[in-house]
């Protein structure tokens, strides 16, 4: 969106996004969404620039629209440059409230107003002060809090991978959840996983910590999952989790489960999988840009079936059973 008027068809895209965020959407509401959708191709042109440009921080939106009706579509037409200015725009309007800052407040909100971000589908490549390379996995979150005295990111959402420009005063340092990752040069990735912390030494070494002191140093090659009462090492090839930088699922025996949370920040609308087959062992490499391709693979190659209803709901599960 630019800071210019919107255009019509971008007001009504924003129309559909707070109705959809106004309550729990039925199927009567979805359906409606997907004719207009494929009514025009700027429609679905509209939709998507709107996807980006939130991030999809349906907590807030939802705050919003409950709180103080009419709230979020005033927030999405108000022309700005940045998420915070968004906030600012709304705070000077009077409509936070206890329960409606609590909405900001969530997960959602705050990793729609981090420093950089990536929405869903999207991988981004930032240069920070120092030099260093950030690349940002999809949706994606992470503040950065640097100056003369330390070098820190905070990664509070999806997946990370760092070129680390070397600076022995002032050690990089990642946090995440469950602990942190210090590297003097060093090239590594970092993914806040639901219950831990993943780490792939890709080049040197890192040192990993939780915060009650205890840590592990880990070496190129070596990878790590950070819990908040230990450091579980992890047997196996881990480097080709960052194949994502490239658009790649790279899957080396892995649980089903595991590789749909890999698509699903690529896919739009939700993926439901059943338990019978969260454990079917996966190897393969599936495009990630593609998430439909990569799906109609693994039931190619697994006793599964997959089941759509429209763009917005993906049921997989046992062969013959969906």
């Amino acid at each position: 969106m630019s800071s210019r008027s919107l255009d019509a068809v971008s007001e009504q895209a924003i129309d559909w996004m707070v109705a959809l965020n106004a309550s729990k959407p039925d199927a009567a509401l979805l359906q409606r969404l997907n004719h207009w959708l494929q009514q025009d191709a700027t429609h679905q042109q509209a939709w998507d620039r709107l996807q980006q440009r939130l991030g999809r921080p349906r907590a807030a939106l939802q705050a919003l629209e409950q709180h103080a009706p009419g709230a979020a579509r005033q927030a999405l037409l108000t022309p700005t440059h940045s998420r915070r200015e968004v906030l600012g725009a709304l705070a000077g309007a009077g409509l936070f409230g206890g329960a409606l800052w609590a909405g900001w407040r969530s997960d959602a909100g705050q990793n729609w107003l981090a420093d950089l971000h990536t929405g869903n589908g999207e991988r981004r490549g930032f240069t920070l002060a120092d030099g260093s390379r950030l690349n940002l996995n999809s949706a994606s979150a992470v503040n950065l809090y640097f100056d003369a005295s330390q070098r820190l990111l905070v990664l509070r959402r999806g997946e990370m991978l760092i070129q680390v420009a070397r600076d022995p005063q002032r050690p990089l340092r990642v946090r995440t959840a469950q602990g942190q990752v210090q590297a003097l040069g060093t090239r590594f990735l970092v993914s806040q996983e639901a219950e831990a912390t993943r780490v792939v030494v890709l080049e040197h070494s890192v040192r990993a910590s939780l915060a009650d002191g205890h840590w592990q140093d880990l070496q190129q090659g070596q990878a790590a999952l950070l819990y908040s009462d230990r450091i579980e090492r992890l047997g196996g090839e881990q480097q080709q989790r960052g194949a994502w930088l490239h658009g790649r699922l790279e899957v080396l025996d892995e649980p089903l489960q595991v590789v749909i949370d890999a698509l699903r920040p690529y896919h739009r609308g939700y993926l439901r999988l059943a338990p019978a087959v969260r454990n079917l062992r996966v190897q393969g490499v599936f495009p990630l840009d593609d998430p439909q391709q990569a799906l109609a693979a693994l039931a190619e190659t697994l006793p599964i079936s997959i089941a759509h209803y429209g763009p917005w709901l993906t049921l997989i599960g046992a062969k013959g059973q969906v």
